[in-house]
Order: C-alpha cells, then sequence, then structure tokens
C-alpha cells in the first residue's frame, strides 16, 4: 500500500487542474467595464446579423466587424477561405489595431464568431497574449451595461501582420489524402458542426449531406452555455475522445464553428490544431468528394 502526504496530493490537485485549460483571454464584463478606456486597446463586436451593431447597439467604443466579408476571401469560392495576409491586415488597420494593440472581441454567439478573428490573428502572427474574448458578449454586457448606437471613430491603425502560418490550415487535398486514403493513425479529423448535419439528416450549406469519410463529430457549442464556456472540466470532457498527441484536423461548414473547436483544444492543452480552409461548404459542394450519412465515421465502401 502506498501512502501520500497532504503536500504531495495538493501537489497533484495542483498539476490535475492546471493541465485542464489556460483561459487568461477570457474576460468578463467586469474586466472590461474596469478596462473599458484602456489606451489602445480596440474593441471588436462581430455578430451574428451585422446590422445589430446600429439597429440594437453595441458596447461603447466597439467597431463592427461584418463577419462574412471581414472575415473571409471576398473573391474565394467559398467566400470563407481564408484571406490574404495583405487583405486582413488593411482591415486591421482599418479598425485601428497596432501592433501593441489590446485587442477585446465580443460576438452574440457563444464565442463562436469571435473565435474566428481570434483564429486569423493567430494565424497570421500577431501577438496572441494581447487578444482578450469577452465571455458572454452582449448578453453578459447588457446585464449590467448599456449599449450604444454611435459608431466608433477610428484612426487608421499600422499593424503588421506575418506570413500565413501554414502548420495551422489545411485543404482539401491534405484531408483527401492523410484521413481517406491513408487512414493516419496519428491524425483525428474533427467535424464541429451540429450532429443532425454530421449525419446528414439536415443538409445546410452545401449539396451532399453527411460528412468527410473518417471524421468524428464533437459539437463545439457543446462547450458553450448561455454564451459563455462550460467548465474546464467539463471541456475537458467533451473532447476527451481525442488524445492530446493526435495532430487534429478541424471543420464546420464556414469557419465559425471549427474557429470556435480550435481555440477550446488550444486552452486545453492540444498542440497541432489545423483548420480546413473551406470547410464542409468547400467539400460538400465538391460533387466527386465522397460523404458518408449516419453516425459512424466511416461507412459504406469506406467502412471495407
Amino acid at each position: 500500500m502506498k501512502f501520500y502526504s497532504p503536500l504531495v496530493g495538493l501537489i497533484l490537485v495542483f498539476t490535475s487542474l492546471s493541465a485542464l485549460a489556460e483561459r487568461n483571454f477570457l474576460v468578463d464584463a467586469d474586466w472590461l467595464s474596469e478596462h473599458i478606456d484602456d489606451d489602445n486597446q480596440v474593441i471588436l463586436e462581430v455578430r451574428y446579423h451585422p446590422h445589430r451593431y446600429y439597429t440594437i447597439g453595441h458596447i461603447p467604443g466597439a467597431v463592427q466587424v461584418q463577419r462574412f466579408k471581414d472575415l473571409g476571401d471576398n473573391q474565394g469560392n467559398p467566400i470563407m477561405r481564408i484571406p490574404s495576409q495583405q487583405a486582413f491586415q488593411d482591415t486591421l488597420r482599418s479598425w485601428g489595431i497596432n501592433n501593441d494593440s489590446t485587442v477585446v472581441l465580443y460576438d452574440d454567439s457563444s464565442t463562436a464568431l469571435a473565435s474566428r478573428v481570434y483564429f486569423l490573428l493567430d494565424i497570421f502572427g500577431f501577438t496572441m497574449n494581447q487578444v482578450k474574448i469577452l465571455e458572454g458578449g452582449t448578453l453578459e454586457w447588457t446585464a449590467f451595461e448599456e449599449l450604444t448606437k454611435e459608431s466608433t471613430p477610428v484612426d487608421p491603425g499600422k499593424v503588421t501582420l506575418k506570413a500565413l502560418d501554414q502548420r495551422k490550415v489545411i485543404e482539401w487535398n491534405d484531408v483527401y489524402d492523410d484521413v481517406v486514403s491513408r487512414r493516419d493513425s496519428k491524425i483525428v479529423l474533427l467535424d464541429a458542426r451540429p450532429h443532425d448535419m454530421y449525419t446528414g439528416k439536415v443538409i445546410q450549406h452545401s449539396i451532399m449531406a453527411g460528412h468527410i469519410p473518417g471524421a468524428i463529430n464533437i459539437v463545439s457549442l457543446d462547450g458553450t452555455e448561455t454564451q459563455k464556456w462550460v467548465s474546464e472540466e467539463g471541456l475537458a470532457e467533451l473532447y476527451s475522445a481525442i488524445d492530446k498527441d493526435k495532430t487534429i484536423y478541424a471543420y464546420c461548414h464556414d469557419g465559425f464553428r471549427m474557429s470556435l473547436a480550435y481555440v477550446q483544444l488550444k486552452s486545453l492543452g492540444y498542440k497541432d490544431i489545423r483548420l480546413y480552409n473551406g470547410g464542409w461548404s468547400h467539400w460538400g459542394n465538391r460533387l466527386t468528394l465522397p460523404t458518408v450519412e449516419g453516425e459512424k465515421p466511416y461507412a459504406g465502401d469506406y467502412d471495407l
């Protein structure tokens, strides 16, 4: 029989908890209220319906982000492919962002939309310890503070982005080669969409139903509740089927739910997470690419 001293027990508990998650980038309404007038801070609002920036209002000082136009490749197919470094840099400058800016992101969609901005900042080399996400978004803020309908004047910024980090992005041929064809055991293909879309019961944003052969379904929005993230333990349980030594290829419809998965997994200590550029809006609209319907990752000819 082994005996542990109380000190050893405390160390084990602390190690276990600290290994669960790193959430310093998540802030609450009290934090933002205290820091709202900080110098060199830029607050960005990414609403599901962007017109509500004007019709319902926004947090004082917030700059509007139009979730499709500003966060994708406007000339791409689909349009939510990753924008070029130059295009996104120009967009950030139009929001008043500099290299040393603190950037606070919020949305009305359980941080899924804010996560897209977070991911783009990350892959283009922005200093991520300067980026915060407001938990609870507009719901949390309006419980204590008021919104405004006055537009925020912006002085153009001078941020300079780095080249796209190719280690965090994959294309359809990477998925086809590594997962569909070779079935690389070191890779987990993660479908972050709602379950009915994964099985093919519901078809949305595509011609084809179902999922990419080999994908497992973990709904990233299940890691949120009433616009906030679930507990660290709950989030770890949600992704418990994925070992931390795996490379994760994640996708959703158009870039938001998979970006939320990216931020969630990163907070849990997963190191190698890559997002499918274009996602299901790309794969599910290519009639020659294979799909699987039902509950299993592989089925039919792809189950052999």
